[in-house]
């Protein structure tokens, strides 16, 4: 199957999972899992989400930002983040990505699977 994110319906969700400004995605749903390109403009973020009964794995195409990271029991960790790096926040995991560049949007593909 091939998924054609720029023939897909563009979504904008405002202050996503309680960010900043908005989310942008083009997202395919199976009816269990997402697959989406997504988009940050400058300053705008993913909340602080924890990941129960799925994973999400994010490849980073262009820009650079910052992931909030945190395992069960442990303080949060924020990782700079740029174009190739690839994120994994398991199950039971907590996150959260922020564009942190003054001009450039951060573009990305993720997965959330469920387990």
């Amino acid at each position: 199957m091939i998924i054609k994110f720029d023939e897909s319906n563009h979504t904008v969700l405002p202050a996503f999972k309680g960010g900043e400004k908005e989310f942008q995605a083009n997202m395919f749903f199976d009816g269990t899992n997402r697959i989406f390109k997504g988009v940050l403009v400058p300053g705008a973020s993913i909340g602080v989400h924890k990941h129960e009964g799925n994973c999400e794995v994010i490849f980073i195409l262009s820009g650079n930002g910052t992931l909030l990271e945190q395992a069960p029991d442990s303080e949060p960790a924020y990782v700079k983040v740029k174009e190739g790096d690839c994120l994994y926040c398991p199950e039971g995991h907590t996150h959260s990505l922020m564009n942190t560049a003054q001009e450039e949007d951060l573009v990305f593909y993720a997965v959330v699977a469920n387990q």
